[in-house]
């Protein structure tokens, strides 16, 4: 579990690139999960309250519930309350769990030797040829 916003992401990586390194077998045996917290919280009129995991999701709920709805967005799970945190992420009841799974085990391989291992120059030439196409860039 990582906080939702973009440096949630990085941290996402580094414990990925952890398991994948160190724990294999942990993802291979369809063990591991990527719990997902929410971004936003809206707090309608007459009590209403929605929870958004995206932006497009925010902006949907927010154009339902009205302007005079009191929003709050999370920049990390300490933020959250203890009971706000069960009820969006812990709660087996309500929690969006992502089960992490592994079509290509040398493509994911080759990725995490590219982009997280010592060498340099392959992360540059990544980098540098996908720049153009990058989504959710965190500014």
């Amino acid at each position: 579990m990582a906080d939702a916003d973009e440096d949630g992401s990085h941290i996402r990586t580094l414990l990925l690139t952890f398991f994948w390194r160190y724990l294999q077998p942990v993802i291979n045996e369809g063990h591991l999960y990527i719990a997902q917290p929410p971004l936003f919280r809206i707090e309608g009129t007459r009590k209403r309250l929605a929870w958004c995991y995206s932006e497009e999701e925010f902006r949907d709920s927010l154009k339902a519930m009205g302007e005079k709805s009191k929003v709050q967005r999370y920049k990390g799970l300490g933020e959250m309350t203890a009971d706000q945190l069960w009820d969006t992420t812990l709660d087996p009841e309500h929690r969006i769990l992502l089960k992490v799974e592994v079509e290509d085990a040398l493509r994911a391989d080759d990725i995490f030797d590219r982009l997280m291992g010592v060498a340099v120059e392959p992360r540059k030439r990544f980098i540098q040829s996908h720049a153009k196409t990058v989504r959710n860039l965190d500014i």
